[in-house]
């Protein structure tokens, strides 16, 4: 076997990398591969179109799974806690809703209490029946509260006789998310980090202090952003820990940090490498202690890329986010509902996401295999591009302090500016959101399914001192905003394909211009085709159309445009599908609006509902 092995690779040559790259510049035909080939990301680096063992040089290559920099991951197996999060309002009834889903999969709970709940008597409630030992338990409260919860649980377990090594979990006290999300300073900064760490003493494996960076994500962050002001909110912590008297390899233990999953599979894969690796060698500047150094990573679904419309399409986005945390090794991970945007979820949609991550372990054994991408010269590439990106950032903001910067408002300012950038690009289809601008449901409705919010969660977030704040829109907020006021309008806008001449062409920009108009909610009229332009206007007025679309070929229009404008003014919107060479030209009879694939989606819509409606 060996021998015919052997035999059969001698009989091809190796390629070198210069002969693949004659090749492709032959294939381009005086293309320019850098503007053809090679992807400019918004993190700040190129991805060229292909990588070979060579650029594997220099890299963090050589340690295994459990080995620092725990680059391929921080345990020598791939196993990760199933996380569902409970809203507790009823305690026997979030006992009993608890009880219920470890039953169904969930080897992870997460508990929001409210502040003014935070009594012995309540999480005893809470947690009857319930083995710490078996099941990570995490919770959440008010800030104020945080120290006073971590106390109750430790007395309550050891009051319980649990094993407290055994007893996994986190208490998510975060002192810097009222200033990214509320503007508000935090007071006793530090000492309340060192009361919650060291009333945590007993609990080992509790994690108390929380880098909540899924909300950079979910605000519209990039990922090399996410990730350096991770690590920098991290170091402060740790930073101030230690300066207070905290045993550093303490400090790092207590540390949890909590990450969004974006839309992007490969490099949400490269960024959970990274970022084990870096924070690695942070911990390793304050203390040589291999345990210390591992980065504890809980991973939820990025909110920022759900929709309203179409929402089964959040299933297909929070399944590759999904499968990029736990390839990356994450240490638990929540996939949520696919209607949370839009309402509280139920059974249905919580049991579909609580399936969503038992498929990737029981069907498709992804626990199985630990760093299934350690090797990928293209992972292996990404993760070494992220992790420079990110150090030079955080390299950036620790010269200037985090939490300084945050006070400051200029954290929020970088993060907002991507989402700017963001949400231009989708107006814009620059960045395609399916379902919202690109391929909507035509003839869905939504305002009915959204419900209004009656909690006292801080949902509607308000701006206490005048610090810039994170924002909160969706990606697809502007599209749904204007959807909905198509569909709360009670005027439905009847939009008309005006199909003739060639073939093709009439057909591509007939599917482009339908999709374009559908992402207002508009009723669409698609057509085959039409002899004369005096036929499609025709059979138009009878469908009662608002706007005609011409669908043909740049040649074709210089003759159909003009007769087309000449039957409608006055009563139809004409709009040509395009930018042909005579567009000037056509403009200079009265044409005034043209579709293409430069045309910004969502500014173009707007103007049309002014019109009509």
């Amino acid at each position: 076997m060996s021998n015919s092995k052997e035999k059969l690779f001698s009989e091809f040559s190796p390629i070198s990398t210069e002969q693949w790259m004659e090749k492709i510049v032959t294939d381009l035909k005086g293309a320019d591969f850098e503007k053809k080939l090679v992807w400019k990301t918004n993190e700040g680096f190129s991805v060229k179109p292909f990588y070979r063992e060579e650029d594997l040089k220099g890299m963090q290559t050589d340690s295994l799974p459990g080995e620092f920099p725990f680059v391929r991951g921080t345990k020598k197996d791939n196993d990760w806690y199933v996380r569902q999060d409970i809203d507790v309002i009823n305690f026997a009834a979030a006992n009993k809703k608890a009880l219920d889903i470890l039953n169904k999969g969930v080897s992870s709970l997460g508990f929001y209490i409210p502040r003014e709940e935070i009594k012995a008597e309540n999480i005893q409630a809470l947690l009857k029946g319930i083995q710490p030992e078996c099941v990570e338990l995490n919770f959440q409260t008010c800030k104020c509260t945080s120290v006073e919860l971590i106390k109750i649980l430790v007395d309550y377990y050891q009051k319980s006789g649990y094993d407290l090594t055994k007893c996994c979990g986190s208490v998510n006290l975060d002192l810097i998310k009222p200033t990214l999300k509320k503007g508000k300073i935090a007071e006793d900064f530090v000492a309340k980090m060192v009361d919650a760490v060291n009333a945590s003493k007993d609990l080992p494996r509790f994690r108390v202090l929380g880098v909540n960076a899924f909300m950079l994500n979910n605000a519209g962050s990039y990922i090399t952003q996410e990730l350096g002001y991770a690590l920098a909110w991290g170091n402060e912590l740790l930073g101030k820990l230690v300066e207070a008297g905290i045993d550093p390899a303490l400090a790092a233990k207590k540390i949890k940090f909590n990450f969004s999953i974006g839309a992007n599979y490969f490099m949400e894969i490269a960024k959970f490498r990274a970022a084990r690796w870096l924070w690695a060698e942070i911990v390793n500047a304050y203390v040589n202690d291999t345990c210390a150094s591992k980065m504890n990573i809980f991973a939820q679904t990025s909110y920022f890329n759900q929709t309203i419309y179409d929402a089964h399409v959040n299933l297909l986005r929070s399944q590759t986010e999904a499968m990029s945390a736990s390839i990356a090794g994450v240490n638990s991970l929540l996939v949520s509902p696919f209607d949370e945007s839009f309402k509280t979820s139920d059974d249905f949609s919580e049991r579909i996401a609580r399936n969503q991550q038992l498929l990737l372990k029981e069907e498709c054994h992804f626990d199985k295999i630990v760093d299934a991408s350690g090797g990928s010269y293209y992972i292996e590439n990404l993760t070494a591009s992220i992790a420079q990106e990110a150090w030079k950032l955080f390299v950036e903001t620790e010269e200037k302090g985090f939490y300084e910067l945050v006070k400051s408002g200029e954290i929020a300012k970088a993060i907002n500016a991507s989402a700017n950038k963001r949400l231009k690009d989708v107006a814009a289809r620059k960045e395609i959101l399916l379902g919202t601008n690109q391929f909507p449901n035509f003839t869905e409705k939504a305002a009915a399914k959204i419900e209004e919010c009656d909690c006292s969660c801080g949902c509607e977030i308000k701006n206490e001192t005048g610090i810039e704040i994170l924002n909160t829109k969706r990606l697809a907020s502007d599209f749904e905003g204007l959807r909905l006021a198509t569909e709360k309008s009670g005027k439905t806008p009847k939009v008309f394909m005006l199909t003739i001449g060639n073939l093709a062409m009439r057909l591509a920009r007939s599917q482009f211009s339908s999709n374009f108009f559908a992402c207002a909610g508009y009723e669409i009229f698609d057509n085959l085709g039409f002899e004369t332009i005096a036929d499609g206007v025709e059979a138009a007025r009878k469908a009662k159309a608002d706007v005609i679309v011409l669908c043909s070929s740049d040649d074709e229009y210089t003759e159909f445009a003009p007769e087309a404008y000449n039957l409608t003014k006055g009563k139809e919107i004409l709009v040509v599908a395009g930018a042909p060479a005579c567009m000037e030209d056509l403009k200079a009879q009265g044409i005034e609006n043209f579709i293409n694939v430069r045309s910004n989606v969502l500014e173009t819509l707007k103007m049309f509902n002014e019109k009509l409606i």
